[in-house]
């Protein structure tokens, strides 16, 4: 297993641009987390404005994969790195053993094709397992794809985990505390950019871009219909309270939260993400369920008293 790893480390594809904002790996924008994307072994670059907030779970079918790597010229031009690796791998081999080794790179020189290495995603906790299980590089011709290898239907798959959306900032009327029958209105406040976009690129052979757009608010009240209504007809931003405006989007409690653990009810307001790709939907019909972002507020709910006087 070892000398797979390390046969796979020494073809891998020499990365476009290591490092930076941008750059294979995804760390930028993955540390710290427990789901999402973190490439390794891989010259994929993950660019765009949908990077850096909470990863909603989403993971990618397959942890890993082949990507198309060096030529079978630029393979022999690595072979001082070859022969590091065959004689700590195999010490006190000889140099024909050597040879022997190197004759699969030189027998290819002059055929159109590639040598393609393993990737994998280093979030999932199957990517390492996975990746092992591969060889450490295989030969493919031009305009073939091997099995496993990187396909666009993978790449959209790596863009869609690696896109997040910001958490709702959402606005209250009544913002502190409400009253039974009293309406709260609910919008979105400073919330930014609406559309957000990632696009993952294997460096001048494939591009694949998922974008979500803001489209519409959820609302759950965090008690049954008996004791809240909900008015959802708030677009993609809310309905901001207007004096004397028609109430169509929050939540008209129906009774007091004196009764409810800790005296509130917890209300929960999702945002709506829609998804779209740049595939060409007949060539690869990928469908991605919309993206949600959730932020719960606790909503007191008091009962105004009334006196009665004959």
């Amino acid at each position: 297993m070892r000398v797979l790893l390390a046969l796979a480390l020494v073809l891998a594809p020499v990365p476009a641009n290591p490092g930076g904002p941008g750059g294979p790996g995804g760390e930028f924008f993955q540390n710290g987390r427990s789901v999402g994307v973190q490439l390794a072994n891989s010259t994929i670059v993950i660019t765009g404005n949908g990077l850096g907030a909470k990863p909603d779970g989403y993971r990618i079918k397959r942890p890993c994969w082949y990507e198309p790597g060096r030529s079978a010229e630029d393979m022999l031009k690595t072979q001082e790195d070859l022969r590091a690796f065959w004689f700590h791998t195999y010490p006190g081999s000889t140099e024909e053993e050597f040879q022997e080794f190197l004759k699969q790179f030189k027998d290819k020189v002059g055929q159109p094709g590639r040598w393609w290495a393993p990737a994998y995603n280093a979030a999932d906790p199957a990517g390492t397992s996975c990746w092992t299980a591969l060889e450490g590089a295989i030969w493919v011709d031009q305009g073939n794809t091997p099995p496993a290898g990187l396909t666009m239907t993978e790449l959209l798959d790596i863009a869609r985990a690696a896109l997040t959306v910001p958490e709702p900032q959402v606005q209250l009327n009544p913002d502190a505390k409400s009253y039974v029958n009293l309406p709260t209105w609910v919008w979105l406040n400073g919330q930014g950019q609406t559309t957000r976009s990632v696009t993952a690129t294997l460096p001048g052979l494939l591009s694949a871009t998922v974008t979500a757009t803001l489209g519409d608010i959820k609302i759950d009240a965090g008690t049954t219909s008996d004791r809240a209504e909900v008015k959802e007809n708030c677009g993609p931003a809310g309905r901001p309270y207007v004096k004397g405006g028609t109430f169509t989007c929050g939540v008209r409690y129906l009774r007091a939260s004196a009764d409810q653990p800790r005296k509130v009810y917890t209300l929960t307001v999702t945002t709506v993400w829609p998804v779209t790709s740049n595939a060409d939907q007949s060539v690869v019909p990928f469908v991605f369920d919309p993206v949600e972002g959730s932020v719960t507020r606790d909503i007191p709910v008091g009962e105004v008293q009334s006196t009665v006087k004959r």
